[in-house]
């Protein structure tokens, strides 16, 4: 199986399909220079809420991947898009500190805010900080949440992820959360409108069959599926969602290009 003629642009998910942790998945520099050679417009996707756009493309640098800042879309640069367009709104960012830097320009509170806005923060969580912020919550503060990941790939394991402390928080305030980042449809629109490409003629390249695979499909891109990072067999067996290519790394990939 090739990918079809009418592809044109790749979205590349970044951490568990170009590298796990600080790890560099083999063949994945290789790949994606080749790629883009072959004249393919190439974009890289991430939920990741650990570290800002700069340092997130210092570490791409670091690892030898040539990518330029303007190439990444995350899901923190969404968010910060969609805050730019109410007044001076007032936030509790429940970020790390690296990630708080690209917010800046927005005022924080802990007792009133508009927004609260929710990522990685790894063993931060606490009972207290679930309450104050419910509280916020129930006070009319809007949840946006960076994503809703179940668990991720570390490289000590898997690892649960913000999805369930999102889901407790709109279970006990009866608020919904909005999702900034994969599997929101209007993320990959965001990535598309960047690429100036319609969806059928992008694929998305992914190890999560529900964020990145479904929800690529949704948006109506080409799925490739790669077992590593999260990838889980048994998980993607049950899964309902099932994805137009499957291959066993990013290393494969230019294997499949015409």
């Amino acid at each position: 199986m090739y990918l079809p003629n009418s592809i044109r642009g790749i979205l590349f998910d970044l951490d568990g399909v170009l590298y796990v942790g600080n790890q560099v998945i083999e063949g994945a520099i290789d790949t994606v220079s080749d790629i883009k050679k072959a004249g393919y417009s190439c974009r890289f996707i991430t939920n990741t809420s650990t570290l800002s756009l700069s340092s997130l493309q210092q570490k791409m640098h670091r690892l030898g991947f040539a990518i330029n800042e303007n190439e990444i879309i995350s899901a923190t640069r969404a968010t910060l898009i969609y805050l730019q367009q109410f007044t001076n709104p007032v936030c509790q960012l429940l970020l790390a500190e690296d990630v708080k830097k690209d917010f800046h320009a927005f005022k924080q509170s802990a007792v009133e805010a508009d927004f609260v806005v929710i990522g990685d923060i790894g063993d931060q969580w606490s009972y207290p900080l679930l309450n104050q912020t419910f509280n916020l919550l129930v006070n009319g503060a809007q949840l946006i949440a960076i994503h809703k990941n179940r668990f991720w790939q570390t490289e000590h394991g898997l690892q649960m992820d913000i999805g369930g402390f999102i889901e407790a928080l709109e279970y006990a305030s009866q608020t919904q959360a909005i999702i900034m980042g994969k599997p929101s449809t209007d993320f990959f629109n965001a990535a598309l409108m960047d690429m100036q490409l319609s969806a059928e003629h992008v694929a998305i390249i992914g190890d999560d069959i529900d964020s990145d695979i479904g929800g690529g499909q949704q948006a109506g891109l080409f799925g490739i599926q790669v077992k590593t990072g999260k990838y889980r067999e048994q998980y993607a067996k049950k899964s309902a969602i099932k994805p137009n290519m499957t291959i066993d790394s990013i290393a494969e990939l230019k294997e499949f290009i015409i």
